[in-house]
């Protein structure tokens, strides 16, 4: 019997026909944990494009971050996976944010890639990080004046039919996303959305 990958408690199985039929993964971790997490699936629309948030950045959820993404726990990537496969719509072209190769190496694997290979989403990565700057460390003035964050990957080509859909793990500034939303524009790109698990207010 499997034990939660956040409290060890073992896991009851529980079968439901979306699981028979391969609809959902098996829970990684128990209802008790998973209660912890604040949903609130809200959306916004900025100045640059439509972002969508499933949950709040609480206590849970910056446990949950910290080991996954700094204790390099990969198997976390799965806990989210059902409800991010249900809420992606299946026409869109899925655009990851990317990490660049010297954070990438550090962390060994790339998150937001491991959540949505998890989840069974088919996706394409058509951006490069240019540098490895922290947007937590930086005022609302300097963020503005940054250089471009993303370049387009080389050989990628945008659709203008296409309907792309950023997917992040966090948003808190908008600044990250911001920058990608421009380069998939300059390329052609005409509808552009971003999905991120986790909504966090910054203190300015």
């Amino acid at each position: 019997m499997k034990e939660c990958l956040l409290c060890e408690t073992r896991l009851t199985a529980s079968l439901s026909w979306k699981s028979l039929l391969g609809m959902d993964k098996q829970a990684l971790i128990c209802t008790k944990c998973l209660g912890q997490f604040q949903r609130i699936n809200i959306k916004e629309n900025t100045g640059f494009s439509q972002v969508a948030s499933l949950y709040s950045y609480n206590e849970a959820m910056r446990n949950y971050l910290h080991q996954f993404k700094f204790l390099q726990d990969v198997a976390l990537a799965g806990v989210f996976a059902n409800e991010l496969r249900r809420y992606l719509p299946k026409e869109a072209t899925i655009v990851p944010i990317p990490m660049h190769p010297e954070k990438l190496a550090a962390r060994t694997f790339a998150h937001v890639d491991e959540v949505l290979k998890y989840a069974d989403i088919p996706f394409v990565h058509l951006l490069e990080k240019t540098g490895t700057e922290s947007m937590g460390e930086k005022s609302k003035k300097e963020r503005l004046a940054m250089d471009p964050l993303f370049k387009l990957r080389q050989h990628s080509t945008i659709n203008p039919n296409a309907f792309y859909i950023l997917i992040d793990d966090i948003y808190t500034t908008g600044t990250t996303l911001r920058h990608a939303v421009t380069v998939l524009k300059e390329a052609g790109a005409k509808r552009i959305e971003a999905v991120t698990l986790i909504r966090a207010k910054r203190q300015l």
